[in-house]
């Protein structure tokens, strides 16, 4: 049961803790989409991917936040690739849950978050990040 981070990083105390996103609302939409079993797969720019909070390898444990910094779920990182924007595939776009998982819906999406923080190029090479859920967060007893 997922009660604090502090268990949680007794039980994983190599995990990575962060939240999806740019806001609350982002970080709460995506972590229920994981929990949901929707959402598979994340990317981050690779300039992103080299801060030292940022870097993650296969195998790697993450305690994912909700939009008020408690954690959501636990997940596990299955595979790790290097793409372009441009040259991300229908097939990945599906896998991220977001919106109506078509490729057009991620683009969109994507750019405007990229641009937000300042870093978008049809270019840009991102960290295609594919996990598997291992311990979703239970309601408090």
């Amino acid at each position: 049961m997922i009660s604090t981070l502090t268990e949680l990083q007794q039980r994983y105390p190599q995990a990575h803790v962060w939240a999806f996103g740019d806001s609350a609302e982002m970080a709460d939409e995506l972590a229920q989409l994981v929990i949901a079993g929707h959402k598979t797969a994340s990317c981050s720019s690779y300039e992103a991917y080299q801060l030292p909070d940022g870097k993650a390898g296969v195998g790697d444990f993450h305690i994912v936040l909700d939009g008020r910094g408690e954690p959501a779920c636990v997940i596990r990182t299955t595979r790790l690739t290097l793409i372009r924007f441009n040259e991300v595939s229908p097939e990945q776009a599906a896998r991220e849950g977001e919106g109506d998982k078509s490729l057009g819906y991620w683009r969109q999406a994507h750019q405007e978050f990229f641009e937000r923080a300042g870093c978008f190029s049809e270019e840009m090479e991102l960290v295609f990040e594919e996990f598997m859920l291992v311990e979703p967060r239970h309601a408090k007893g």
